[in-house]
């Protein structure tokens, strides 16, 4: 058997920063679709315009947090009435149950 000295591939040249930059897979396409179209779903949410971003970047913004924590609020308000319409069934049978179980473990 003639055994050769296994040879190590030559090393890659360094490429240049421009070349890096300017290498973009087919995967980085799609990732930045699918990342363009979630932003966008999020911003539609909050009744964000394109062109309100491009002429006022900040008072869009601004106006998307107001929004936002608007939405917050009033989920949080729905929440808690129904949280104690619920609560006005649950909380004394609940208590019920427990002096029932608390009698019956004598």
């Amino acid at each position: 058997m003639n055994q050769t000295p296994e040879t190590a591939p030559p090393p890659r040249a360094r490429r240049s920063f421009w070349q890096r930059l300017a290498a973009v897979k087919p995967s980085d396409i799609v990732l930045l679709v699918v990342l363009c179209v979630v932003v966008g779903l999020i911003l539609a949410a909050f009744n964000v315009d394109p062109a309100d971003l491009w002429v006022d970047f900040f008072g869009a913004v601004g106006r998307a947090w107001t929004a936002f924590f608007d939405s917050i609020g009033s989920t949080l308000g729905w929440a808690l009435r129904y949280l104690a319409l619920g609560a006005v069934i649950v909380v004394p049978i609940w208590i019920v149950w427990r002096v029932i179980t608390a009698a019956s473990r004598r």
